[in-house]
């Protein structure tokens, strides 16, 4: 895994960062726990997980931006994932750059996801330049759609979609899309 040179960003309690190999186990644990994969397909072994991280790494080469590691600034503790990546599903809306986010449940609801998010948000349309950042999740999915809307995502209900990769009948089939747009390119 690569660590130097490696892009970062800081904010008030956070450190984003590309990935190490001390993060795989603690992003296996996470992404085994049921609350946390609660709004997705399945649970990832650590295998499926590691295979993940070695993705998102090929993805900050290629791309120059991904899904970052991110830890606390005090005590160094991983926490998850927040960044951007580009889905290769097949949808209306496509292509298209998303901003996601996986937190470890003891985590949640202390506005690190925002935080984070709105970091990268900036990074995303200012070192990037984006003109635009989407996210999408399962219409079950209210404390993501609650992320989306703290940074200030906007979502319109005719992008809302049936997400491909998923069989008919799956609860978790139906999205919600949010996007931003840079600040130059609103109307």
């Amino acid at each position: 895994m690569k660590t130097s040179n490696a892009p970062q960003i800081k904010t008030e309690r956070l450190l984003l960062r590309r990935w190490r190999e001390e993060d795989l186990h603690p992003f296996a644990m996470l992404n085994a726990d049921p609350l946390v994969m609660k709004h997705f397909p399945k649970s990832l072994n650590h295998d499926e997980s590691n295979a993940m991280v070695e993705r998102i790494e090929k993805a900050f080469e290629n791309n120059g931006f991904g899904l970052y590691a991110v830890e606390l600034s005090e005590g160094e503790e991983f926490v998850g994932f927040v960044g951007l990546s580009v889905p290769t599903f097949q949808a209306k809306f496509m292509p298209c750059v998303e901003i996601g986010w996986r937190l470890a449940a003891q985590y949640w609801g202390q506005g690190l996801a925002p935080e984070a998010a709105q970091a990268v948000v900036a990074d995303g349309f200012n070192r990037v330049g984006l003109k635009e950042i989407v996210s999408f999740t399962a219409t079950t999915n209210l404390n993501s759609m609650r992320v989306m809307e703290k940074i200030g995502m906007t979502r319109a209900l005719e992008d809302d979609f049936m997400h491909p990769s998923l069989p008919d009948g799956d609860p978790l089939k139906p999205h919600v899309l949010y996007r931003l747009r840079v600040a130059s390119e609103r109307p």
